[in-house]
């Protein structure tokens, strides 16, 4: 056991789904068709302009509060926080300081600092040969900042919550989240400290890790830094304060700069943005935005432990947006036949989306319409229950489904013959295969156990799959004995 420990905290930015930026009328669209497409002379911080709070930014982080069980700013306030780089037009950002818009609150077990409101930067574009270039349309975005205590022990711990963030995010409709376009950014804060006998546990160096694209990488980076600050104690070294990032093809992260401090951003209150007093505004109110919360992913998640769902498939539902969206169509159209609804999940969890995947090549993400219809499930399930066709045949079904090729199931399964035969038509496909098979009859006979397992694959063959083989394994018992 190592006599060190890892203490993470994590920072978190998204880029809120709002119509317009955070302080100006241009598009939020900040991945566009061209360079420079959404701006204007706010966001380009021409002078003489001023900026415009966006009420619905402020709306989003507030909803997202009230999800955390957080607490709900009365006052607040924006403040300029200055530093030089070509990404930001006017000098310095707009972000929250001293009054953030929630306070506290708590996700997956991680307690919350805070969550508060900026404007993001532009994107710097580095090219080889041509040198660096700026687009501008992400300048000035609504950019939500949700900075947790650092109780995070682990990499995976790590990874659980901002997976866990990113469901909620997309469930209040406050952010798309997406990683790999750079609408969800996490930054991870890692320092590694001697385990002490007293109770109060002195934190090591904080080192903050940028660049991380992917929840994979997050962890696979934080990962490292946790073994590269042991090695560095336990050869009697310090490990120094600095901003490192992520080599994603070397595996490991590497010294950006030295970290800064809040002082060297000179914070002080915007002058030309008005303080907010939050109570004086009805529908920012708790009881407001309660009202209006959707089911959050934790308690669906909970209502599908309830049904009896695998963990694994109520997660399924909750992480894939179009998917459990479909689960939840067919939930409504059976009621409370509970035992229907369950065997609906197994076919949905591993048939379907086997099937889906097969046929689209799709790995995952499943945000695009479920090629079967709601309804079409249903027939396929409720024969099921009737015991009406067998397993096989409704996974050869539910193919032709996804492909688009019937357009009602219980007819398809009467003219292709795959409806369960009757018990005289059984007898009579079990006495044709015995007398066509008439060595393999014998082999059994003989006490050759393997030579029944023959026989039934020749009747399922015979059958189309139309046949129970617990049903065909008692008739050719008996009508060789």
């Amino acid at each position: 056991m190592s006599e060190y420990i890892p203490t993470i905290g994590l920072e978190i930015h998204a880029e809120l789904k709002t119509k317009t930026k955070m302080f100006c009328s241009s598009k939020n669209v900040s991945v566009a068709a061209e360079p420079n497409m959404h701006i204007c002379p706010v966001c380009m911080a021409h002078p003489g302009t001023l900026p415009v709070i966006n009420r619905e930014a402020v709306r989003s982080v507030l909803r997202v509060g009230v999800a955390l069980g957080a607490t709900l700013a009365d006052y607040t306030e924006f403040d300029r926080k200055n530093y030089f780089y070509p990404d930001l037009p006017k000098g310095y950002q707009l972000s929250q300081y001293e009054y953030p818009l929630v306070s506290g609150g708590e996700l997956e077990g991680v307690a919350i600092t805070r969550v508060h409101l900026e404007e993001d930067t532009a994107s710097s574009m580095h090219e080889e040969g041509v040198g660096t270039t700026i687009d501008y349309n992400r300048a000035g975005v609504p950019l939500m900042e949700l900075v947790t205590e650092p109780v995070i022990t682990s990499a995976a711990q790590a990874g659980n919550f901002a997976r866990e963030l990113q469901l909620l995010l997309r469930c209040l409709g406050a952010s798309e989240a997406n990683m790999e376009k750079g609408e969800m950014r996490v930054e991870a804060n890692i320092s590694v400290s001697k385990i002490s006998n007293s109770k109060d546990t002195i934190l090591g160096t904080k080192v903050e890790i940028k660049n991380l694209n992917s929840f994979r990488a997050m962890e696979r980076a934080v990962e490292y830094e946790i073994k590269r600050q042991t090695e560095l104690l336990e050869r009697g070294e310090k490990v120094i304060q600095e901003t490192r990032g992520w080599d994603e093809a070397k595996q490991s992260t590497f010294a950006q700069r030295t970290k800064e401090g809040s002082a060297d951003y000179r914070y002080f209150p915007d002058p030309d943005l008005p303080s907010l007093q939050l109570s004086e505004i009805a529908d920012f109110s708790r009881e407001s935005l309660a009202g209006q919360m959707p089911e959050l992913p934790w308690e669906r998640r909970e209502r599908y432990l309830a049904l009896g769902i695998k963990k694994d498939d109520a997660q399924l539902y909750v992480q894939e947006a179009a998917l459990g969206g479909f689960f939840e169509e067919v939930i409504a159209l059976f009621g409370g036949d509970k035992a229907r609804i369950l065997l609906a999940s197994n076919y949905i969890a591993n048939d379907l989306v086997k099937i889906i995947r097969d046929i689209e090549g799709r790995d995952s993400e499943y945000q695009s319409e479920i090629p079967i219809s709601a309804r079409n499930f249903r027939e396929i399930i409720d024969m099921l229950a009737e015991d009406a066709i067998s397993s096989r045949a409704a996974k050869d079904i539910l193919i032709v489904c996804v492909q688009g090729g019937i357009e009602e199931p219980r007819r398809y399964a009467e003219r292709e013959g795959l409806l369960k035969a009757s018990t005289p038509a059984l007898e009579h496909v079990v006495n044709e295969v015995i007398a066509n098979n008439p060595k393999v009859a014998g082999d059994f006979r003989a006490g050759k156990g393997a030579a029944l397992e023959f026989l039934i694959g020749q009747c399922m063959k015979a059958l189309r799959g139309a046949g129970d083989p617990a049903v065909l394994r008692e008739l050719l018992i008996k009508n060789l004995g």
